[in-house]
């Protein structure tokens, strides 16, 4: 089943149809990308709302609705909730603006547009991934492991962090990934300690630590992955921060399975650390959920409540320390839940690298 047909089943009974707004939202449901559109939705039927720019485009690529052009979106929107008998319609609330609300609210008078409920609805349908879509991650997750195979011999003392970063992304671009998933993280030596630091004009030197945050984007579908190499040489104290890292990246990922509680996946990989002395100087979650969003649900955080992991979702696992001003470590993989575990989607190796 479509996600478009499944989320018109979850339209409640005291609701008349929901209005999709947010482009990763449209591109979950459409299977298109588009810089405009809506999806109209209610229990019979769904539209896809575009312009010139795509119409011919969407009428080639996008099934399970019908797509509708518009010149004025303000006149063909009443038209249709009109014609629909439209007088409750679902809006987000994490995907639109204050702004888009007060146009679509200017566009249907008469009509309630009501939040609250819709982006619940929509995260509950993207929380699993279908075959497919999993194929899609996987797919993308393969380029950026081609991406981290190749890099490794053009890192080098004397190399900037901005050179990695842009030499990595031609990798995995040049091997017909559809874009990057986010902007890379290529950070060296005291930089390292930056968990988002931007590459810059730092030129790597010789026992630096390299940490590369990167990821593809197939068809819509994002991979995320993590590793940190050593260059030249690796002191003791590098090792043994580098070694905690690793024990609770695999202490999380033996306990992920479906029914355990988000909080509880933290937690494999945060007690490690804390174990090892370096409790306070992990001050993020230990993963997210990935999909259409780079950052999606579920969480693996501390602050996740009861919240527990669903066979089929997708999620990162990237414990990791940072010591201010001396050196940092994350490794990151992908891992699919399964009813009695997880499937590891990260196959490069993360055992410590000295280039």
């Amino acid at each position: 089943m479509r996600p478009i047909e499944r989320l018109m089943e979850k339209i409640p009974a005291d609701a008349d149809a929901a209005l999709v707004a947010s482009g990763h939202n449209r591109r979950y449901l459409t299977g298109f990308p588009s810089s405009a559109g809506l999806v109209l939705a209610t229990r019979e039927t769904a539209l896809f709302l575009t312009d010139f720019r795509y119409i011919e485009a969407a009428r080639r690529t996008v099934r399970g609705m019908e797509c509708v052009e518009y010149a004025s979106l303000s006149a063909t929107l009443p038209e249709l909730a009109k014609r629909l008998g439209l007088r409750c319609v679902l809006t987000e609330d994490e995907g639109m603006t204050v702004a888009e609300y007060r146009r679509f609210s200017g566009m249907l008078p008469g009509v309630e547009l009501r939040g609250g409920v819709l982006d619940g609805l929509l995260g509950e349908l993207r929380l699993v991934k279908s075959p497919e879509e999993l194929a899609k991650i996987k797919e993308a997750q393969a380029l950026t492991e081609y991406g981290f195979e190749h890099i490794l011999p053009f890192i080098r003392p004397g190399r900037t962090e901005r050179e990695v970063a842009l030499e990595l992304e031609f990798l995995i671009r040049r091997q017909g990934t559809e874009g990057v998933a986010f902007d890379f993280i290529v950070v060296s030596g005291a930089n390292s300690s930056l968990p988002h630091g931007v590459p810059g004009e730092k030129a790597i030197e010789r026992g630096d630590f390299v940490t590369m945050d990167f990821g593809a984007r197939v068809d819509g579908w994002h991979s995320d992955m993590t590793r940190t190499v050593a260059v030249g040489s690796c002191s003791d104290e590098q090792r043994r921060v580098y070694d905690t890292v690793l024990r609770a990246q695999r202490a999380a990922l033996s306990v992920l399975r479906a029914g355990l509680r988000c909080a509880q996946g933290d937690a494999a990989a945060r007690d490690v650390i804390a174990q090892a002395g370096y409790g306070e100087h992990f001050g993020h979650a230990t993963g997210h959920g990935v999909g259409v969003e780079i950052h999606e649900e579920p969480r693996l955080s501390p602050r996740s409540g009861g919240e527990t992991l669903r066979a089929g979702s997708v999620v990162t696992v990237e414990p990791g320390i940072y010591l201010p001003g001396r050196f940092g470590v994350r490794i990151e993989d992908m891992a699919s839940i399964t009813e009695t575990g997880c499937e590891n989607l990260t196959k490069s190796p993360k055992e410590l690298l000295v280039l």
